[in-house]
């Protein structure tokens, strides 16, 4: 895939950003993105959108949100799973040979609305609902199937945790938050067993976006030097129902995983040099890391993760924006030392129900 990430930005990330409009959040971000790519918003010829209508408590959120994103009278599409759906499409666009320099821009604002009461709105109408399920529960029956098929424990779920906070703690964009003890997060209240709070990623408010290029428009404009290429991309759903199988099995995470490394021309999972996994509960992180069987060569997470920011419906494009930082050598204190492959998961639904990877590729001096 010739498509080359050309800036990206992140902004400031928070537990509850209220002193900046959604507006002004899309737009500081959109616009600092076309500035770490040397650009102005007019040489851009597209733009793609990923936001969530139910989050922002808007009816048509783009409407209000493309504008200030880039989007004027600018080519635009938008999606509505996952921030690292909309770099799928964004890629996409670009790959076509129709458009040569766009933005993904992607956005969350859940401090504004509750998530639990958008995830019991998405639940079937006439067995689920009534039940009450939302994501603490379809968490805690993923669960509850990891640990009963795979033996993990409720004592490695808290150590993964704390390695987690920890990585965090050096990443310059993360929230800061104090590193618990394993005691401490098995003493927090219990949510849906064998889910507990301490189990999960703290959702924060956040946006962020990327500039993107075809190969044409990067040969035509040398002075500008992308940061990265992006080697493949790939995504799957899995089935709704959230039987043993589907939640334990894994087995669309590891068929995407197969299919997104062969499309990147790699070998196996030991070519990347680190992962950026998006795990909204240790239990998931604990189950996915071990799904994807990588050698101890592979650091997963550096970043923190989830733990270190989580705009919940643009984290898997957050994570995309920490592998281009890391094979551009631009990651920070949690950098990878000579880093030049990277790969970005986002997920989405009840309990993982859509998994998504892209490769970040570092360009050659």
């Amino acid at each position: 895939m010739d498509v080359y990430v050309m800036g990206v930005a992140i902004h400031p990330a928070a537990d509850v950003i209220g002193d900046t409009r959604l507006e002004e959040m899309a737009y500081r971000t959109a616009r600092a993105a076309l500035d770490d790519a040397g650009v102005a918003r007019a040489q851009i010829d597209h733009v793609t959108l990923a936001a969530c209508d139910e989050i922002d408590s808007r009816g048509i959120t783009s409407m209000l949100l493309a504008a200030p994103s880039g989007a004027y009278l600018k080519d635009e599409m938008r999606v509505t799973d996952s921030g690292l759906t909309g770099l799928h499409l964004g890629a996409m666009r670009v790959a076509s040979g129709h458009l040569q320099l766009g933005l993904v821009v992607s956005w969350n604002q859940s401090s504004v609305s509750p998530l639990e009461n958008i995830a019991q709105m998405r639940a079937e109408p006439f067995f689920l609902r009534p039940v009450g399920l939302n994501f603490a529960i379809a968490d805690g029956l993923f669960a509850s199937a990891v640990a009963a098929r795979h033996g993990i424990t409720e004592r490695a779920v808290a150590e993964r945790v704390c390695q987690r906070l920890a990585a965090a703690a050096k990443n310059p964009r993360a929230v800061r938050r104090a590193v618990l003890d394993p005691d401490a997060i098995a003493g927090s209240p219990l949510l849906a067993h064998p889910l507990r709070s301490a189990h999960r990623a703290p959702v924060t408010d956040g946006a962020v976006a990327m500039v993107l290029a075809s190969s044409d428009w990067v040969r035509a404009n040398p002075s500008n030097r992308p940061l990265a290429r992006i080697a493949g991309a790939q995504w799957a759903v899995d089935r709704y129902q959230l039987d043993a199988d589907r939640l334990a099995g894994l087995d669309v995470f590891r068929a995407t995983l197969t299919d997104v490394l062969r499309r990147a021309g790699l070998s196996g999972i030991d070519a990347l040099d680190l992962v950026e996994l998006e795990a909204q509960s240790a239990w998931a992180d604990v189950a996915l890391v071990d799904a994807m069987n990588a050698g101890s060569r592979v650091a997963v997470n550096p970043s923190g993760g989830a733990w270190a920011q989580n705009p919940y419906f643009c984290t898997g494009l957050v994570n995309a924006a920490e592998a281009v930082m890391q094979v551009a050598g631009r990651a920070g204190a949690h950098q990878v030392t000579g880093a030049r492959r990277a790969l970005a998961h986002g997920t989405s639904g009840f309990a993982q129900q859509t998994h998504g990877f892209v490769v970040m590729e570092g360009i050659q001096a």
